[in-house]
């Protein structure tokens, strides 16, 4: 089964694609801030040391969510594949990452970067009409996510993991781009 990677800046549609091809192979969609919420909201000792920073308005630190990353990927749902959204977002992350597959002896089959124009991404995220999804603020969201992702796409594009997606394309137009790169993956 597949065990996919997506990234790409906020607004590209990694999260929309995720959930589609999940339901369709039935693999967990796993996102950073889901599996914080949950965490969270379970009280487990992960959630609790999490909701700490949060309360004091601190960033979680990347030990905790790495673990917390560790702690979903070793659940029963996620033994036959998964789709990772938006982690890892540094070279660090992907090298702990993988580190950790390594232990258990699983490995990641691609990395499909949503490649999305800055301005079709400020429009998209324009668009949703939330408080605070400024022009501003988006603006500096994709400057970070420009100087934290970079880096980690050269790092899969050297392992010849990277699989890049044109992100403009309509929902169903990427699905079956999609659909196609995981039907070519064999079964473990």
């Amino acid at each position: 089964m597949a065990r996919l990677i997506f990234l790409g800046a906020p607004g590209a549609g990694k999260g929309t694609q995720a959930q589609v091809l999940a339901q369709a192979h039935g693999i967990p969609h796993i996102s950073t801030g889901d599996i914080l919420r949950q965490a969270v909201a379970e009280k487990t000792e992960l959630g609790r040391k999490a909701q700490a920073y949060m309360d004091q308005g601190e960033l979680v630190p990347d030990q905790l969510i790495l673990d917390l990353v560790q702690e979903r990927l070793n659940q029963s749902d996620a033994v036959s594949g998964w789709i990772l959204d938006g982690f890892p977002r540094t070279v660090a992350q992907a090298t702990f990452l993988d580190n950790l597959l390594h232990k258990m002896n699983q490995s990641c089959d691609y990395v499909v970067n949503f490649e999305v124009p800055d301005e079709v991404l400020v429009a998209r995220l324009l668009g949703r009409g939330r408080k605070d999804d400024t022009e501003s603020v988006i603006c500096n969201r994709l400057e970070i996510y420009h100087e934290q992702t970079a880096p980690l796409i050269n790092f899969y594009q050297a392992r010849q993991q990277l699989v890049s997606i044109d992100g403009k394309q309509s929902i169903e137009q990427v699905n079956q781009q999609l659909a196609h790169l995981v039907s070519g993956i064999g079964s473990p």
